[in-house]
């Protein structure tokens, strides 16, 4: 239960920062990625703050074992760039320049989104079910070298 209330909390920490910090706003967000005409840098701050904190939580990962609650901690992610990463990278890039959007502001945008956004919700939903079975079809069909 001290589980989904910590998680409840962070969450609700979460979404009021991308609110805050404008993340949920598709203008600022495409501001963002127009580098080559209405560049909006302030999203720099915004990702310069979210990296740095990660970057001290992993420093302190190094030295723990569990979590506050005592859960066993995650493994560091993997350092290698495969097909898979490069792929779901454009992927991701795609849909967040098209749309302004990526999947924490998303969601956090349901209150107030309109249609538009339910619509890109339910196709990321979609896409998260799909991408897994087809993926395990493509490893099937293609054997790794």
């Amino acid at each position: 239960m001290l589980t989904l209330i910590i998680a409840f909390i962070a969450g609700g920490f979460f979404g009021a920062g991308l609110f805050v910090s404008g993340m949920t706003d598709t203008t600022k967000v495409q501001g963002w990625l127009d580098v080559f005409g209405n560049w909006d840098p302030t999203l720099a701050f915004v990702m310069g703050g979210a990296m740095i904190p990660m970057a001290v939580a992993w420093l302190i990962r190094r030295r723990r074992v569990t979590a506050l609650n005592g859960a066993p901690l995650p493994p560091a992610p993997s350092t290698e760039i495969d097909s898979k990463l490069v792929f779901g990278s454009v992927m991701f890039g795609i849909g967040w320049g098209l749309v302004g959007l990526c999947p924490g502001p998303a969601i956090a945008s349901l209150s107030y989104g309109g249609p538009g956004l339910y619509v890109f919700v339910a196709a990321m939903l979609t896409g998260m079910v799909v991408a897994p079975v087809l993926r395990a079809r493509l490893d099937r069909a293609v054997p790794a070298e």
